[in-house]
């Protein structure tokens, strides 16, 4: 039964402390004064001495100026003429690692640290508001270009009138007696 008053235990002990976790391998494994007494380094691999493969498009343009179209004359030509590929050509990336500089160091440098005294004067919060007030401005600014209205004929018209037409005085003769 539990204890009272207790959760309920539900895990293993533990063995002593005199025992190690994990593997011990007699060979590789020495402990501190092994780590410090001997660097493991990988050493880099020499490019090894490796066939390259055909150059089949040198081969076949060589091919078709000699004069050769059946496959047949085409293996023939492949004995004869064993074109392979050039060293530069096949390998873009060298088995060795490349040669960089002895004080090289890889990885991304640290951002630099914020200006403390920046923080304490609020001076990010008094560039934040002089953005903000430039962009107001400049949306203001935007908004009146906006307003400005084009001119078509209609409000031409309305604002500059046409001249009123005289009345002519003229009328047709056989009306004259009425």
């Amino acid at each position: 039964q539990a204890e009272l008053g207790k959760p309920q235990r539900n895990c293993y002990t533990l063995p002593g402390f005199d025992f190690s976790y994990g593997l011990y391998i007699h060979r590789t494994d020495g402990g501190v004064p092994e780590a410090i007494g001997h660097w493991n380094t990988v050493k880099p691999r020499t490019a090894a001495v490796q066939k390259m493969p055909r150059d089949f498009i040198t081969m076949n343009r060589g091919a078709l100026k000699a004069g050769y179209t059946t496959a047949h004359e085409f293996n023939l030509y492949y004995k004869a003429k064993d074109i392979r590929c050039k060293d530069d050509e096949y390998s873009r990336f060298k088995r060795c690692p490349p040669k960089v500089p002895a004080d090289f160091t890889y990885g991304i440098t640290a951002r630099p640290c914020t200006p403390f005294f920046d923080l304490l004067q609020h001076k990010y919060k008094e560039l934040w508001m002089e953005q903000q007030r430039a962009l107001t401005a400049a949306l203001r600014a935007e908004k009146k270009k906006k307003e400005k209205v084009r001119e078509t004929r209609t409000t031409f018209l309305r604002k500059h009138p046409l001249p009123a037409k005289e009345e002519s005085f003229w009328h047709l003769p056989r009306l004259e007696k009425v």
